[in-house]
């Protein structure tokens, strides 16, 4: 499953294989490839699509227009990365998207905003390191291209 390699990605992004960076990555792994339209309704894949093929353009687009613009930016941005809760995850996700990343990670939906909330501005400043997001290639590559 994409979402699995895409994880795994990530989790080494976040800190290497197993552990919390491990967990983490499958989080935002399974939750990157909701948005990209793996089983996502219609309104969920739209989402996505607004960032072109790469669906960590998606998230931030809706993180954006959820009121989390400040803390969005801040985690492109070269500064101090701002704090985001699982709370305002939650409202900022669709719920479908939220429910089927929680059932993919074997926690309840709280837990896995709560995980997002702790490693997506990390996750966000890794993989745009220059201050802004990157274009071309698929998410895949740009993390493998972060990691050299």
């Amino acid at each position: 499953m994409a979402g699995n390699d895409l994880g795994g990605l990530l989790g080494s992004l976040l800190g290497g294989a197993g552990g919390q960076g491990g967990a983490a990555g499958g989080i935002l792994g399974s939750l990157l490839g909701a948005l990209a339209g793996g089983r996502g309704s219609g309104g969920t894949a739209g989402a996505a699509g607004a960032g072109g093929q790469n669906p960590l353009g998606g998230l931030l687009d809706l993180l954006t227009r959820s009121g989390l613009a400040d803390q969005a930016q801040s985690w492109i941005g070269t500064g101090e990365n701002k704090p985001v809760d699982g709370t305002q995850i939650a409202q900022a996700l669709p719920d479908e998207t939220l429910q089927k990343v929680a059932q993919d990670a074997g926690v309840t939906p709280q837990e896995a905003a709560d995980e997002i909330a702790r490693s997506l501005p990390r996750a966000v400043d890794k993989l745009t390191p220059g201050g802004s997001l990157p274009q071309g290639g698929s998410l895949e590559d740009i993390i493998r291209s972060q990691k050299l």
